[in-house]
């Protein structure tokens, strides 16, 4: 599904990512952890266009796709829900919806899909974004993401300042996005709320990938935790 081959990416002359290599696969979790500053989300900016690649290359179902500008990877098949949400305020939940189809090119059909995801955007249609909660704006921008109809989803801390219950309905969102086979690129600071539900996680230091193995090896070996992410 996703590879990313050895990319190297800069902020003009401070480098961020040295070589890093990382593979999704379709179905399937990949976790993603690290202290702050260790390149997580430029990875994602990177993979999204948005940063471009100084070295490497990325590629999705074999196509190589660093080279797209940025406002056509999402149509490559790409949702992307960032740190932060990034909502249009000033739009309402409906309206920013419809944004999402369009970027996709989907329609009412794949609206009703994601709607039936989130049951309370559906009563909210006609709320500005920005007067939403905080939790119920992270339902609009995943909702906006798989209005994509994604076969890769990256998300970005997306439990960050959330209370437990909309923890909980977001990633049981996630859970459904896997079963129905989409690739899930996930980075997280909390590992509680990942451990349960990924089947990879890498470490990134300094702008690599440290080290990718399973769940079950992190909780039978605590001290990865301490090395890598300082918990």
């Amino acid at each position: 599904m996703l590879k990313v081959d050895a990319i190297d990416a800069a902020y003009g002359r401070v480098q961020v990512l040295r070589g890093l290599s990382l593979e999704a696969r379709a179905g399937e979790i990949h976790c993603l952890l690290g202290r702050n500053g260790a390149g997580k989300t430029t990875l994602m900016k990177a993979i999204m266009g948005l940063v471009s690649l100084t070295g490497g290359r990325i590629l999705l179902d074999g196509a190589e796709i660093s080279r797209l500008p940025a406002h056509a990877v999402p149509r490559a098949g790409i949702g992307y829900i960032p740190q932060g949400r990034r909502l249009f305020g000033e739009l309402t939940v409906s309206e920013n919806i419809e944004i999402g189809l369009m970027a996709g090119r989907k329609g009412s059909e794949t609206r009703a899909r994601v709607l039936e995801l989130f049951p309370r955007l559906a009563e909210r249609l006609d709320q500005r974004a920005d007067t939403l909660s905080g939790g119920e704006q992270q339902m609009l921008a995943t909702a906006r993401a798989l209005c994509l109809g994604p076969k890769l989803l990256l998300l970005d801390e997306p439990t960050e300042g959330l209370q437990p219950s909309m923890i909980a309905l977001i990633r049981e969102v996630v859970v459904e996005m896997k079963r129905r086979g989409v690739a899930i690129v996930l980075v997280e600071q909390r590992v509680d709320a990942v451990l349960n539900i990924a089947d990879r996680v890498s470490f990134i230091e300094n702008g690599r990938v440290a080290l990718t193995t399973s769940p079950e090896a992190l909780r039978a070996d605590p001290d990865l935790l301490h090395r890598y992410v300082g918990v």
